[in-house]
């Protein structure tokens, strides 16, 4: 089985190829998607007049800020738009795909950060309420698996189901890797819009589970997150994982030939 994280933005702008690409592959392996949407949740958000605000933790990572109200259009978008776009361009493809929530039958558990630490305006630390946004700390596999045991191609969107049971916006790299994790996947792909990850303007083309570890602290932030969801891709036990561009000719068939992108396996 393969997991497949793509963005809502890679999504119009993937190569021509890609939905042959996926068809062909889809007639040989399990395929499972999960995708991600931020700049569609931000052009919506604003159309609804809902202001939309960033945060930057003390690492230097720029986040959403998720309150009540911003949970439920990113909920909506996600969900709604463009899960249903990504599987209705699917199924134009005779793939029989189907769009479910990381709420869905409790696929995606996550634990709701309570308070948040930032810096300000001013460059100073401080604490504000954490919102609705989430760590993920565990998976159930069992709709995704019945669903590609039917022969359906799952399309999982980033959200995940709290404590609390409230709906929480995770990132959807981490989602995919855990998905990943919990399918048992023979691979994950982090399809986005560059070739992989850059480390002195040189492409990484592989790299073990230690090894990428130890160069998180390196990494810009995007492509950092990506590397940080392969390694815990890794550790729940998928065989490889691969980040590489969308917009090359047959990307997923690329990828799975390990041509001009970044490859991480465990040793």
């Amino acid at each position: 089985m393969i997991v497949i994280k793509i963005g809502g933005s890679v999504v119009d702008g993937l190569h021509p190829s890609t939905l042959a690409d996926i068809k062909a592959i889809a007639e040989k392996e399990k395929l499972v998607f999960v995708h991600g949407g931020g700049k569609e949740v931000t052009a919506t958000a604003t159309k609804l007049g809902k202001e939309q605000k960033f945060i930057v933790s003390p690492g230097g990572v720029r986040s959403r800020y998720t309150d009540k109200e911003t949970a439920d259009i990113y909920t909506m978008v996600m969900s709604g738009k463009i899960n249903k776009a990504i599987v209705g361009m699917l199924l134009r493809q005779g793939i029989k795909a189907v769009g479910v929530a990381g709420v869905d039958g409790g696929i995606l558990k996550a634990e709701r950060k309570k308070k948040l630490m930032v810096i300000n305006e001013k460059g100073r630390k401080m604490v504000i309420d954490g919102g609705y946004t989430g760590k993920i700390n565990d998976v159930d596999p069992s709709l995704v698996n019945t669903l590609v045991n039917s022969g359906y191609v799952p399309v999982v969107s980033p959200i995940a189901l709290s404590e609390e049971f409230d709906f929480l916006n995770v990132d959807g790299d981490r989602a995919a890797a855990y998905v990943a994790g919990g399918v048992k996947a023979d691979k994950v792909i982090f399809i986005t819009n560059v070739n992989g990850l850059m480390l002195n303007e040189k492409l990484v083309t592989g790299m073990n589970l230690e090894q990428a570890k130890a160069t998180l602290p390196k990494i810009g932030f995007g492509m950092e997150k990506k590397v940080l969801a392969c390694t815990e891709a890794l550790e729940m036990g998928v065989r490889e994982a691969i980040i590489a561009s969308g917009q090359v000719e047959n990307p997923i068939s690329s990828a799975i030939a390990h041509n001009n992108c970044t490859v991480i396996t465990p040793k």
